[in-house]
């Protein structure tokens, strides 16, 4: 399983973004490998739409689950249809540190 986790830099030691749609990154990191990858959001700094399109990103990468502090309205929708689970981090911390807390299931489920 792959889940993304927006990053305001590459890398698991970034600190995570609260803004789904408008994270300058995505840390995917793939369960069944243990590896990580980032990404960047292309979308990130455009006009409208940033959240469907940062969905349509993260789904050509595989991802099927997404930890970040918020989702907008039709990125909510776009995940949801897709069946992407999307799980709440709203603190300070690393990518790294919100990962672990959802592989130890203490991270509230959004979506």
């Amino acid at each position: 399983m792959k889940t993304a986790i927006t990053s305001k830099n590459p890398g698991k030691d970034s600190l995570v973004e609260m803004r789904f749609g408008r994270a300058p990154y995505y840390v995917i990191i793939d369960s069944d490998t243990g590896t990580d990858t980032t990404i960047e959001n292309p979308a990130a700094s455009g006009a409208g739409g940033v959240g469907t399109k940062a969905v349509q990103l993260l789904l050509s990468h595989g991802v099927g689950t997404v930890i970040t502090g918020q989702v907008g309205d039709n990125a909510a929708r776009a995940l949801e249809a897709a069946g992407v689970g999307v799980f709440e981090f709203r603190e300070e911390g690393t990518v790294g540190q919100a990962y672990a807390r959802h592989i130890e299931g203490n991270l509230p489920r959004i979506l």
